[in-house]
């Protein structure tokens, strides 16, 4: 039995909100030294305005009109790492184009303004528009329409990274990017995730820029087409031939994750919730495991912390919009511990919270977190 954690139900009533920047916890505070690099977490990608239906009941049936109870709008793509990344206290700088729309603008300032990232390497692009993504959220699954054009090949230029403790990156089948090698030759540790291989090939040569990684972080279906392994286990010892870090999410099962250097292995099984939308939730299982690296935790902690964060981010919708902080996990783990019945054993499997969260709890349980919505003004 996994420790339960109380559903946030569905139709959450969406207000506008200012500002997060909520962190109240510095998981690297320990490690910090004057000579630091500038950033914790480096990363880079394509920025997506997304628009998120949810309170659909169902699908959208072909020739008919469907109304949704919920409709928020947040800045996505590469913006859910980030802002999964800042809500965990780390420094994090975001190399992307942005386009010199309303949407665009909107993106901007919800990431540099409202969450804290450092958009220094990013750039407005004239005469390109923001990408856009629609997504409807229904029976804890997600159907999504998007549109966008390429934006110009000079925009940004992540081949100079800043320096950063750091960096997350995409890999991408056939396909090198120059700034990879050049954070690695900084010093910077990389995590590397990966999406699915539309060429078929599942070739890990095809993956040049993953012996720069630190970490490789692929799903089990991944994992098993790019080792040829018929069990994600089995698939993550041999992932590690390649990389020193392998981890291999399960899906409802949890993860499973080796460590080269260390011989460690840990499994942890995912904690049930129920799910109102999966939007983000990867991203914030890799930003989760990233924080419990950088601070040093044990394997098995880390693939807790990020599980955690990732099923705390299914019961809100969207993807930015739904990553935790530090205010969220210490409300989950009060409210757990106080579950009647409660699977003390499992419970102390996150029993390393406990040195690390708020001593005091300002929200309660269940959370409504306030939706930002392209339109509002802000109030003088």
């Amino acid at each position: 039995m996994t420790p339960s954690i109380v559903p946030v139900g569905k139709g959450p009533k969406l207000t506008a909100q200012g500002p997060h920047r909520q962190a109240q916890v510095d998981p690297l505070a320990a490690l910090r030294a004057p000579d630091d690099p500038p950033w914790d977490v480096y990363l880079t990608g394509t920025v997506f305005l997304d628009i998120i239906f949810t309170g659909l009941d169902s699908a959208p049936v072909r020739g008919t009109e469907s109304w949704a109870r919920g409709m928020g709008s947040s800045p996505g793509g590469v913006a859910n790492m980030a802002t999964a990344l800042a809500r965990l206290g780390l420094r994090t700088s975001l190399a992307a184009a942005f386009g010199d729309d309303h949407y665009g603008e909107y993106c901007w300032d919800a990431l540099e303004q409202g969450e804290g990232i450092d958009l220094t390497p990013s750039r407005t692009v004239p005469g390109w528009h923001s990408p856009v993504t629609v997504s409807m959220a229904y029976e804890g699954e997600r159907t999504m329409v998007s549109h966008g054009h390429e934006p110009p090949p000079e925009e940004p230029a992540p081949d100079c990274p800043p320096r950063a403790r750091a960096a997350i990156a995409a890999l991408a089948p056939g396909k090198q990017a120059p700034w990879i090698a050049q954070a690695a030759s900084k010093g910077t540790r990389l995590f590397a995730d990966v999406g699915w291989d539309d060429t078929g090939a599942w070739d890990l040569a095809g993956l040049p820029d993953l012996r720069h990684c630190e970490a490789f972080l692929p799903n089990a279906e991944e994992a098993m087409r790019y080792t040829g392994t018929a069990c994600p286990r089995e698939a993550a010892h041999a992932l590690t031939e390649c990389v020193p870090v392998a981890v291999v999410t399960l899906g409802a099962q949890g993860a499973y994750a080796v460590d080269r250097r260390t011989g460690e292995t840990a499994e942890v099984p995912a904690i049930a919730v129920e799910a109102l939308d999966p939007t983000g939730a990867g991203d914030v299982f890799v930003a989760g495991f990233v924080t419990g690296s950088l601070a040093g935790w044990p394997l098995a902690d880390r693939l807790a912390f990020a599980g955690l964060t990732a099923a705390l981010s299914v019961q809100e919708f969207g993807g930015s919009l739904s990553a935790p902080g530090w205010c969220e996990i210490a409300a989950w783990w009060r409210k757990v511990q106080s579950v009647d019945g409660q699977d003390l054993t499992a419970l102390r499997r996150y029993a390393f919270l406990a040195d690390l969260l708020p001593d005091e709890v300002v929200r309660p349980w269940p959370l409504r977190r306030a939706v930002p919505t392209i339109g509002f003004r802000r109030s003088a």
